[in-house]
């Protein structure tokens, strides 16, 4: 069983890693990584990736890259920013990184999710077309599963 300073310490940690994710939710275009996260959050990186990993299911690098790849979903749909372009303003600083793991939890890669995503979503509410068109966290997006929404 354990002691009440157990127990506030575990919950002293929850708050710790739900911050670490509200500013990975904030500041996703920024230049984060997770050495700044931890000391952000007074952690080591170590303690901070198994933590994180144990209460969210993914690493906060994993993270931070859906969230990335969320916006730049949204930002493909719109249809005016080039594919580099997109790469870049969604905090990636590698085109090959950003395309890779874009392909994994989309299934496609961001040109080809570019030229068929715009009619996809049309007349649809923008907060039902992000539900729908959510990438797959915690695994990569099934073979042979081609469709935008």
């Amino acid at each position: 069983m354990t002691s009440k300073a157990d127990e506030a310490q575990r919950l002293a940690d929850l708050a710790r890693l739900r911050r670490v994710k509200d500013r990975i939710d904030r500041e996703y275009a920024q230049p984060l990584d997770v050495e700044a996260l931890a000391r952000g959050a007074h952690m080591s990186s170590g303690h901070l990736s198994r933590e994180f990993k144990r209460a969210y299911g993914e690493s906060p690098y994993g993270y931070l890259m859906t969230r990335r790849i969320e916006r730049a979903m949204s930002l493909l749909r719109r249809g005016d920013l080039s594919v580099t372009d997109v790469c870049f303003e969604v905090g990636c600083q590698s085109l090959g990184t950003f395309s890779t793991r874009f392909t994994e939890l989309v299934g496609m890669p961001p040109s080809v999710y570019k030229e068929r995503a715009g009619d996809s979503t049309l007349g649809i509410p923008s907060c039902v077309a992000k539900q729908v068109t959510r990438p797959i966290r915690n695994r990569e997006a099934p073979a042979g599963d081609q469709h935008v929404a």
